[in-house]
């Protein structure tokens, strides 16, 4: 299907059925837990200007290590009680024992939080550290899947990479790895960022054909900040087009410019993704709403008007 064709397209000809609605999009939206009182006050201001937007869930981040434990945990209590939307946290096997991870999950669900985002996690050194297993600790995802559904039924969200996680030998030995998570238990597979959509369509052709049913949710990174996501792509392994760096070429200093090529490279694939099936995105909000609010609204989805969703 051409970009520029699909649900979001009107056609002039006429039919003898009524046209049906297309069905309102599901997006989702991640947060990190806030380390100072300024950045909190931000993350609240994001977390209002987002919820009327009817989000699926908020996610909330682990910090590398675990570093960031209790500060997820609270923010993940607080979105839950004061927003009415599902909250789900991240969890990891680095840098704790199975039982100590163990404890982790039952304060949640203990609390309430019934969605666990899955993951192995990242070095305690952060991105681009060579991995260990923690002494006692889970293996890795599909492990901490197999535990945590031994502890409740928790709703769980692994993640997956189009352009493999740079830890994985191949692409089919990554495909083989996000199969074992779904079997143990996960519901949900959320991607990593990716600025090409053939590279989602053709992960998500080759996950079906591997027996992988579960919901492929496209991830989506709006370019704040070009050579920050540069770096953070370098090393999560997911290429920067030149198409794109030309883009913001010469941007720099130019922060409204920068904030509407960012949203209108961002909607762009969101559209052509959405013309080829897609209806669910998960937006990494970096803590800011103006992006992810502008993306959605070009998409359709927007706060309710009258009581009734647009």
């Amino acid at each position: 299907m051409s970009p520029d064709t699909g649900p979001l397209s009107t056609s002039a000809g006429t039919s003898e059925f009524p046209a049906r609605a297309p069905q309102r999009l599901k997006v989702s939206f991640e947060f990190s837990p806030p380390k100072t009182e300024a950045a909190e006050r931000t993350l609240w201001e994001t977390v209002t200007r987002l919820t009327p937007l009817q989000p699926t869930f908020f996610s909330v981040t682990y910090g590398a290590g675990g570093s960031t434990r209790q500060r997820t945990h609270e923010t993940v209590a607080r979105l839950k009680s004061e927003t009415g939307i599902d909250a789900a946290a991240h969890l990891t096997c680095v840098a704790a024992t199975q039982g100590e991870i163990d404890d982790v999950a039952r304060a949640y669900w203990d609390a309430g939080i019934r969605h666990i985002v899955a993951l192995r996690g990242d070095p305690p050194g952060g991105m681009g550290g060579k991995y260990s297993v923690h002494p006692g600790g889970y293996e890795n995802a599909a492990a901490l899947v197999a535990g945590l559904k031994k502890i409740g039924n928790f709703q769980i969200s692994v993640a997956g990479y189009p352009e493999k996680h740079p830890d994985s030998p191949d692409a089919t030995a990554d495909l083989e790895n996000l199969k074992r998570k779904v079997d143990a238990g996960a519901d949900r597979c959320i991607t990593q960022f990716f600025f090409d959509a053939d590279d989602f369509l053709r992960f998500r052709d080759r996950a079906a054909a591997a027996g992988i049913h579960v919901p492929i949710v496209p991830g989506i990174m709006p370019v704040s900040n070009f050579q920050g996501i540069a770096r953070m792509a370098g090393l999560c392994g997911s290429k920067v087009p030149a198409w794109l760096a030309e883009l913001f070429d010469g941007l720099e200093d130019d922060v409204e410019t920068r904030r509407m090529v960012a949203a209108t490279v961002a909607g762009d694939l969101c559209r052509r993704l959405r013309g080829d099936g897609v209806d669910q995105f998960h937006f990494y909000t970096l803590n800011r709403a103006d992006l992810t609010f502008a993306i959605c609204h070009l998409l359709g989805v927007r706060p309710p008007r009258n009581g009734a969703p647009k």
